[in-house]
């Protein structure tokens, strides 16, 4: 069985995560995989870019998990900025890919659609290919950028038809995003795994409200996530405007908590809309103020306005909100319905007025509140929980190693048996 971890024969399967949008371990989902594919008997190394305040050693062992990083300038300046990007990445990854030597299993998350590259070259050493499918670049393009269906919209899409033709196994984050693995991208459905993200609940656990946080409010709003272009952070703060205007609710401190590319743009946002003295920006937190945030909000907002991406993709803060037990506001989209079901309160897509009397309603019912945070709770202790998606990590993984040993691996044609391969007595210098 793959969830053998007892050691013996399974030492020699060796992993090779390759990721660019984000470091590792900062990068939970991913993180969360090393950890599973670990326990299962699988030598895992990753290839990263450094981060900025943390993970920012060019190599480490965390946990058993060796880690490679390049250093990654990220993209300004449009288009000219992501090839610069992109093509640094590629040259690391391909760079550090080859420090590793010879693996069972590549395993590429996106974005971008490119890691398919240094994956074929795996693949011809006798490594199958697991893409690991984080987001739908071609809908990531559309609603990021307002610039239709032109050029450089046709290339996203035939980047990811190269993915998919390249790889072996298909790893979805939701139903949605398979039925495109196997619609858009002619995958056979049994080569498509599902494997939700889910928080870590070693992470997230609640802890006594502090409300002082509050600011000398009763109640707190709280935002969790990246600020992005696509993200709503815009409509979160016109929702509060309208809900200290339209609404006449004064009686709240928000709180945004995150980092990305327009947080400067929305700080000045909320000078602009009268917010300042009631909207705080904290930037990225540590764990611990992150936990004494959500522990003493009221009520949390999912302000992702409907667009091509947002509608069928995932949410990590709609799940982190719920595993503490807050209920959630957000807009109608279909996986975020998948997601939170009866722990949030949905409005029109869009509508910033009706998300602002929806957080009115909450604020004024402490009993539904209740209720809807225990739903989360139940929903990510049950059906959400990271044991279902560890299953099927494993069978993405046993479908791939299955395919890999009636091939020669790399390191078997240097001498050694397929699945006999000697793991390394000390991992990376430090």
């Amino acid at each position: 069985m793959l969830g053998d971890t007892t050691g013996g024969g399974r030492h020699g399967r060796r992993a090779l995560i390759l990721v660019e949008n984000l470091s590792v371990p900062f990068d939970r989902r991913v993180w969360q995989e090393c950890t599973t594919l670990r326990d299962a008997g699988w030598e895992v190394h990753v290839v990263c870019p450094r981060g900025g305040k943390r993970d920012t050693e060019a190599e480490a062992v965390i946990d058993g998990i060796r880690i490679h990083r390049y250093p990654l300038r990220a993209a300004t300046g449009g288009p000219a900025g992501y090839l610069r990007e992109y093509g640094a990445a590629l040259w690391h990854t391909a760079r550090l890919a080859r420090k590793v030597g010879p693996v069972d299993v590549v395993h590429a998350c996106n974005p971008p659609d490119l890691l398919f590259l240094p994956a074929l070259w795996l693949k011809r050493q006798g490594a199958r290919f697991v893409f690991d499918q984080h987001d739908l670049v071609p809908e990531l393009y559309l609603s990021r950028f307002d610039r239709g269906k032109d050029l450089l919209y046709r290339g996203v899409c035939a980047l990811e038809r190269m993915t998919y033709r390249a790889a072996d196994v298909v790893i979805a984050t939701n139903e949605s995003y398979r039925d495109v693995a196997v619609r858009r991208g002619g995958k056979r459905p049994e080569d498509v795994f599902v494997v939700r993200s889910a928080p870590d609940t070693d992470r997230f656990r609640p802890v006594p409200p502090e409300p002082e946080l509050k600011r000398g409010q009763p109640h707190l709003l709280c935002y969790l996530g990246v600020m992005g272009p696509q993200d709503g952070v815009d409509y979160a703060l016109r929702a509060l405007a309208a809900l200290r205007d339209k609404v006449g609710r004064t009686d709240w401190h928000a709180v945004f908590v995150g980092a990305g590319d327009t947080f400067d743009a929305m700080v000045e946002l909320s000078r602009r809309l009268g917010l300042a003295d009631r909207v705080e920006f904290t930037g990225r937190v540590p764990d611990a103020d992150l936990v004494r945030y959500l522990s003493t909000a009221d009520v949390c907002l999912s302000p992702d306005p409907r667009n091509p991406l947002n509608d069928v993709s995932t949410m990590n803060k709609v799940l982190e909100y719920m595993v503490m037990g807050r209920p959630i506001v957000s807009f109608d989209l279909k996986e975020a319905r998948v997601s939170a079901g009866e722990a949030a309160l949905y409005t029109s897509a869009d509508d910033e007025g009706e998300f602002a009397e929806l957080i009115a309603r909450l604020l004024d019912d402490p009993e539904l509140r209740a209720r809807m945070g225990k739903a989360g709770q139940e929903r990510v202790e049950g059906p959400l929980s990271w044991r279902n998606s560890q299953t099927a990590l494993l069978a993405a993984y046993e479908a791939a190693y299955a395919a890999v040993r009636g091939a020669v691996p790399g390191a078997a044609r240097r001498g050694r048996p397929a699945g006999g391969r000697k793991r390394p007595g000390t991992g990376p210098r430090r």
